[in-house]
């Protein structure tokens, strides 16, 4: 037999499952914009019972974070194991935006690497990534991304149909993402967003909403405690329980379909709530996101996982579950052959692993070790709005680079227009914004280092106090590693700025 049929029959038949160990079925639920806010994560004054439900069930994380906190650029880095710096989708893919993954991450790819390990890929709601070759999934069931229950419901096709192959569905809300307008019934001068609610409390259909009193809420320290941001937040949690329902649907259909006991159900966002100082920025109410993990396999249940986790995990993790995980490379048993591109259009560079690696083995532990630091990377939201940002955080520090530091901060336009911003602006420069001001928001330093186990507001930058400058060293000397080692091009920023 030639030497490479019988290379690639190896590879083949190590890619199969052993025998009498059927696969799993896996749903990768992904909420647009939401924070670890639920009563599983300790928030008394939010309704998740379906959320808490399946923390009870499985593991939940409480030290997950995104890589980024923007939309397109998040996705890429949960569907690619990559992050954005490296797979090319430096921001937001639609319109005018226009950012897309090179060619060469299909090698890696999580929807083509699941359908070649045999598996049934199905994809439903937000998508906003791109090139379509890249993330290609084999359907695209229909379904309003606002209205998690009836998306819920488009699913019970795929879960009772006849297949020997197991399904892997990828289900994205836009919830609760901001959008649909303003609450024109508010008295305050500067409207709420309606976070995709219907106006004057109006209801989705099949969805019983849950309405919040602004007054009862609990306001997040990062944010200011006004009434436009306690009119927001309600807003903010009604889309909140909203999807929650649409969880609960879903687990029933997979009762109803006899999948329930053969299907692990992984729940994140893609990163932090839409607010300043959440999403579009790199500081913990941006970056930490819920992640609940399910697996019917796991013996125990109701665990509390400590281990730092990010994005990149999320798909060696699900390979690994499939079967289809090296993890000794930290790659895939077999990449996917890429396609020869057009003369003069940048493939990018060959991908050989993830970045990330599979939690997979630690789901059942409480306080594994050797999961004690996550990295970030944040280049563009909007095409307009460079500003990029790395970051290295461990148990003790963390070290934000600001690398565009002498030009403000800008804003996505969404955030911008947001009344919990617009009133403390309208204020000036020196009115209160949570731990910050209006001004110390806007105008960054170039490097923030906080010391995050007595700081985890992150008030307290001590990147000028000359007590701290080993710190401040020995942490840029980690963040120049993660860069180099995820093969960064803004590394060559430390050369020149």
């Amino acid at each position: 037999m030639r030497p490479f049929i019988s290379a690639l029959l190896l590879a083949l038949i190590a890619a199969l499952p052993m025998p009498g160990a059927p696969r799993p079925n896996i749903i990768l639920f992904v909420t647009d914009d939401q924070s670890p806010i639920a009563g599983c994560y300790g928030s008394p004054d939010i309704r998740t019972p379906h959320l808490d439900a399946l923390a009870e069930e499985g593991t939940r994380f409480t030290h997950a974070f995104a890589t980024t906190a923007s939309c397109s650029a998040s996705r890429s880095v949960i569907l690619s194991g990559l992050h954005n710096h490296r797979n090319g989708q430096y921001g937001h893919t639609h319109a005018f935006h226009k950012f897309a993954s090179f060619p060469s991450v299909a090698a890696v790819s999580l929807p083509l690497q699941m359908r070649q390990a045999g598996y049934r890929t199905a994809q439903i709601g937000k998508y906003h990534v791109a090139p379509a070759a890249v993330f290609e999934f084999e359907r695209r069931l229909s379904g309003n991304a606002r209205n998690a229950p009836l998306m819920a419901e488009s699913c019970r096709e795929l879960f009772t149909e006849k297949s020997d192959r197991p399904f892997f569905l990828y289900f994205c809300t836009s919830d609760p993402h901001r959008g649909g307008g303003v609450d024109r019934a508010s008295k305050l001068k500067f409207k709420p967003d309606l976070f995709g609610n219907k106006p004057n409390r109006g209801a989705h259909k099949e969805v019983t909403e849950v309405f919040y009193d602004p007054d009862k809420i609990k306001v997040p320290g990062f944010l200011p405690d006004t009434p436009e941001c306690r009119a927001e937040i309600a807003q903010y949690h009604q889309s909140c329980s909203r999807i929650d329902q649409g969880l609960g649907h879903l687990v029933a259909l997979l009762k109803e379909s006899a999948q329930w006991d053969n299907t692990v159900v992984i729940y994140t966002a893609d990163h932090g709530m839409a607010f300043p100082g959440g999403k579009t920025t790199v500081y913990e109410a941006g970056l930490r996101v819920p992640f609940i993990v399910r697996h019917p396999g796991a013996e125990k249940k109701g665990v509390v996982n400590n281990a730092m986790i990010s994005h990149v995990d999320i798909t060696p993790s699900i390979l690994d579950l499939a079967g289809a995980y090296d993890p000794k490379n930290r790659g895939p048993k077999r990449m996917i052959e890429v396609p020869r591109v057009p003369p003069g259009e940048n493939a990018g560079r060959p991908v050989k692993s993830y970045h990330g690696r599979s939690w997979v083995p630690i789901v059942e532990e409480g306080n594994p070790e050797g999961w004690d630091e996550i990295g970030a990377s944040h280049t563009f939201h909007e095409i307009q709005m460079y500003y990029p940002m790395r970051v290295v955080r461990d148990r003790q520090y963390k070290l934000i680079w600001n690398i565009a530091w002498r030009q403000p901060y800008p804003f996505a336009s969404d955030l911008w227009a947001a009344s919990t911003w617009q009133a403390q602006y309208a204020k000036g420069p020196e009115a209160r914004y949570g731990n910050r001001t209006v001004d110390s928001y806007i105008n960054r330093p170039q490097f923030e280092l906080y010391d995050i186990s007595s700081d985890p507001s992150e008030t307290r930058n001590l990147a000028a106090d000359p007590q701290f400058a080993k710190v401040l060293a020995t942490y840029q000397d980690k963040l120049k590693a993660m860069q180099k080692r995820t093969e960064d091009p803004w590394i060559m920023k430390w050369r020149y700025e």
